[in-house]
């Protein structure tokens, strides 16, 4: 039993050393920051979406961005399109289970807003209908996923795409990806900034 503990950390620290020496995957942590900062100091909104334990890290992000992370400021607005349950079970029975997102996206989301896509597979239908959506009305899209190849690795403005098929690893380093960007919006929009 300790030797099957420790292969599951072993496990999770090798897919987060992987994307610590990975420049791309920094750079994009650093772009999709600066997108989300932007977004912010124009008014826009952060939306996400994800389900099952993805739709548990949407909401984590989420609470991240409107409550604080490190220090105490004021709120963000950002949505999590997966706590709404008349919302949720009207779009699931009128139209199915593949519009949860999209329909949502086509009521509250604009132009300049960002949509972040959890989705461990990258083969979510709703999240993939989501990111049309997006598309349509100039939402950036980032996919947050894992390290299967689909159609997200393509459809996405930005991906973030974590070097396991494991999903116990892949939400990790999920947790890990919306930690970061959280503390770097937070600290550019109301810490000390970055030179």
């Amino acid at each position: 039993m300790k030797e099957f503990i420790k292969n599951q950390i072993s496990d999770s620290i090798n897919a987060q050393q992987i994307l610590l020496n990975d420049p791309n995957f920094i750079d994009t942590v650093i772009d999709v920051s600066k997108l989300i900062i932007k977004a912010y100091r124009n008014g826009n909104k952060v939306l996400t979406a994800g389900n099952g334990g993805s739709a548990a890290d949407a909401q984590h992000m989420v609470a991240e961005l409107v409550n604080k992370f490190y220090f105490d400021r004021p709120g963000l607005p950002a949505m999590a399109l997966t706590t709404d349950t008349s919302i949720l079970t009207a779009i699931g029975n009128d139209y199915g289970y593949d519009k949860l997102f999209s329909r949502q996206i086509e009521a509250n989301g604009r132009d300049g807003d960002i949509f972040l896509g959890f989705s461990t597979s990258g083969r979510s239908q709703n999240i993939i209908n989501a990111v049309k959506i997006c598309k349509e009305k100039s939402i950036i899209t980032v996919g947050i996923i894992g390290g299967h190849e689909c159609e997200m690795d393509t459809l996405c403005d930005y991906v973030f795409k974590v070097p396991s098929k494991e999903t116990p690893r892949i939400q990790e380093a999920h947790t890990l990806i919306a930690h970061m960007i959280c503390s770097v919006v937070e600290e550019a929009l109301f810490g000390k900034g970055f030179e």
